[in-house]
């Protein structure tokens, strides 16, 4: 399936994204707050699922398809946002420990808040690197890529 305007793919999935991510603070809230249940960690779990699956390939065609386009013009914006997806990895896998380690002992505090901490960073991080993209670079690549460079980034999508 072509994908006839990668920017608004993009957007799209930035939208999908911003949802989950309100579901995965709401679950840290409340996990640290009220403590372990089993319905706010499953519901937390697949809030998590999300970001490992679908933002981990989300990061990956930008960085494979849009940013080597928008770095034929200026680099700045693509290595802060380069930086970010590298501080996503590293996040996501505290968050993963501690989900592991709550996973062993439901009662574990430390672990618990740790999951908390790292989740809200995720989530923190992760907003502000959508507003980014959302309001300085797609802008940015509108108003100054070609169409064959649009098409060229639309290909490298599919």
């Amino acid at each position: 399936m072509a994908v006839r305007d990668p920017i608004a793919l993009l957007m799209k999935e930035h939208e999908e994204a911003l949802t989950r991510l309100q579901r995965l603070k709401k679950d840290a809230i409340d996990l640290r707050k009220k403590g372990y249940t089993e319905k706010t960690f499953r519901s937390l779990l697949k809030a998590v699922e999300y970001v490992d699956e679908e933002v981990r390939v989300h990061n990956k065609h930008e960085e494979d398809a849009l940013f080597p386009v928008v770095e034929r013009y200026v680099d700045g914006p693509t290595s802060v946002l380069r930086e970010d997806h590298a501080r996503m990895a590293k996040i996501y896998k505290k968050l993963n420990y501690s989900i592991k380690a709550l996973r062993e002992n439901h009662d574990d505090s430390t672990s618990r808040l740790e999951l908390c901490d790292s989740a809200e960073e995720i989530v923190q991080l992760m907003v502000n690197h959508i507003h980014k993209e959302n309001q300085i670079l797609f802008p940015m690549i509108q108003r100054f890529c070609t169409k064959d460079e649009i098409r060229e980034i639309a290909k490298k999508l599919v």
